[in-house]
């Protein structure tokens, strides 16, 4: 009776695994359709491409080195056919241990569940990135990135190891990011914010005397579909981080984890949209989209303690926070076509900061050392990359090439041929 009840359990979980694992690789359809939202339709085509191709390098990547990277599980070497190694184990120890512990879930949805998590962090380059960049040295950097950077922060805190031999985020300093506000989204910034600062802003983007001239997206209705499926595909980020779901104490924990999700969303959207009309006098649909992104960002550290309410103002002051960033950023020149370094660098810092806040098993010196750790370890790699693939193949297109739209000089096709006059 026993090894039937763990079977079940072990099948539930790894079931639960695999769909949120789906709703996760979902978002990269969610990247995708907002990135192809925001960006001029002369881009579309190159920036599609860039969705399709980064998802697919992120998932060969992680499979021949970064999951034995990040937590020594070599499934290019050793297969993917250990389950029943895993099992044979697992139902030992439940015959030991009765069914206190935790159960087990199969190898392979493990894999699977890791890779779309890291096929996200590379997303969020992509917008920020858009316009101007060549795509072979944003796919050499996605090789990179996929395979080295991102898997070595996350062996130093969801894998466990010390950063570099030293210390430990997680037993030396409390370090908590439940679903990864910082490893995901901070780190994707990261390497977002060293790119643009290597590329530099579109041309016509600033003026001489300080000018921001916006550059308006070709397509607002795929952005908020993108958006949309961006919040849905949240639910399997968040909600598969609890890592189970067989038995009652954790299935309540998956419930909250969705409604806090669902709450910090909204909560963003209403605070950005206020404050966008309060500063600039209209509604601004960006500005809304941005603040339910950067509402899902904030929870993301944490959003199996907070109660609903508070889950919706830790949203609320992130969607505050990247209509500022938004605003800041562009004074600084920093020129991010779609915002991804405010809503996943700035609001991920706060999703880090704002955790002791609902766990009192963190403290705020704790999050900051792992965020730093975070920020420099991404930024710094990430710009000796980038720095490194310019002298060698450049990173930039011609300003031509810029001029006419990145899809024709890369891709060869438009994605609207009827619309040109051609």
């Amino acid at each position: 009776m026993e090894n039937q009840i763990f079977q079940l359990q072990y099948a539930i979980d790894t079931f639960y695994f695999l769909v949120m694992g789906a709703f996760v690789m979902w978002m990269a359809a969610g990247f995708a359709m907002l990135e192809a939202g925001l960006v001029r339709s002369k881009n579309t085509t190159e920036i599609l491409t860039k969705n399709v191709v980064l998802y697919s390098v992120a998932c060969t990547m992680y499979m021949v080195c970064g999951y034995q990277i990040m937590y020594g599980g070599g499934y290019f070497l050793d297969g993917i056919a250990g389950g029943d190694t895993l099992v044979a184990d697992a139902l030992a120890a439940s015959s030991e241990n009765g069914f206190e512990g935790d159960s087990v879930y199969s190898g392979a949805s493990d894999f699977f569940f890791q890779v779309v998590f890291v096929a996200t962090a590379m997303s969020i380059v992509s917008g920020a990135v858009a316009e101007r960049m060549k795509l072979w040295s944003f796919v050499l950097f996605a090789v990179v990135m996929t395979g080295v950077i991102y898997p070595m922060e996350g062996a130093w805190t969801w894998g466990g190891e010390a950063v570099f031999g030293m210390y430990s985020l997680g037993d030396d300093f409390g370090f908590s990011d439940f679903a990864g506000s910082g490893i995901v989204h901070l780190a994707g910034a990261s390497a977002a914010l060293a790119g643009v600062l290597v590329l530099g802003a579109r041309k016509g983007k600033y003026g001489p005397n300080g000018q921001v001239n916006a550059i308006p997206g070709a397509n607002l209705p795929l952005a908020t579909l993108g958006t949309f499926i961006l919040w849905m595909g949240w639910f399997g980020f968040n909600g598969g981080s609890v890592l189970k779901l067989g038995d009652i104490a954790n299935a309540n924990s998956v419930a909250m984890v969705f409604l806090n999700t669902n709450a910090a969303a909204a909560g963003g959207v209403v605070a950005a949209i206020i404050l966008a009309r309060i500063m600039f006098g209209k509604a601004d649909l960006t500005m809304a989209l941005n603040g339910a992104l950067a509402g899902l960002v904030a929870i993301t550290a944490e959003p199996s303690t907070p109660t609903p309410l508070v889950a919706t103002l830790i949203g609320a002051f992130g969607g505050l926070l990247v209509v500022f960033s938004i605003v800041t950023l562009d004074k600084l020149r920093i020129d991010d076509p779609v915002g991804a370094i405010s809503v996943h660098g700035v609001v991920g810092i706060w999703g880090l900061m704002a955790v002791p806040l609902t766990n009192d098993g963190t403290t705020f010196g704790g999050q900051l050392v792992g965020m730093l750790t975070i920020a420099i370890w991404v930024f710094g790699a990430s710009l000796l990359v980038w720095l490194v693939i310019k002298a060698l193949m450049g990173v930039r297109v011609s300003e031509e090439e810029e001029y006419e739209g990145v899809d024709l000089a890369e891709c060869g096709m438009e994605a609207y041929p009827e619309f040109t006059g051609k």
